[in-house]
């Protein structure tokens, strides 16, 4: 399926790209999302018709994520789980507790931005952990985690 791209979308194109993709990513996830359209003819005259409109809300995405990312870098979260004597978890620190104690920072941050590359931290002890504030934007941020104090 031909889409014309309403946005960046990492690994596949960038705002106005005409690009073809399966038309199930496009059905359920692309178009639902508004990530996408249909690259019919008159999708494409009105895409060029609100292409500098479209620019602008991208630019603005953009800026708005790299003031977080500067918020961000250099930042160290501290979570409190339960840990055994041997340093190892009662469970896992997941992408959803790290955002959790990220937005009690005062920091916007979505579950879906935290990247987990080696899974949930099982360990107490610092991890570094990426947060994707956008498809441009990679920060990195230092997890601590503590064994609970009972």
């Amino acid at each position: 399926m031909q889409i014309i791209l309403l946005e960046k979308v990492g690994k596949l194109g960038n705002l106005g790209d005409v690009v073809k993709v399966k038309e199930g990513y496009a059905r359920n996830f692309l178009i639902p999302q508004k990530l996408a359209r249909r690259a019919t003819e008159a999708a494409i005259k009105e895409f060029e018709a609100r292409r500098a409109d479209l620019e602008k809300v991208a630019a603005a995405k953009l800026a708005a994520a790299q003031a977080l990312g500067e918020q961000l870098s250099g930042k160290t979260v501290r979570i409190a789980q339960k840990a055994g004597v041997d340093g190892r978890l009662f469970g896992s620190v997941t992408n959803a507790d790290v955002a959790e104690a990220l937005t009690k920072m005062g920091l916007q941050v979505a579950k879906s931005q935290v990247r987990m590359p080696h899974g949930p931290l099982k360990a107490v002890g610092e991890h570094p952990v990426q947060v994707a504030a956008h498809t441009d934007v990679l920060v990195e941020v230092n997890v601590q985690v503590v064994a609970q104090a009972d």
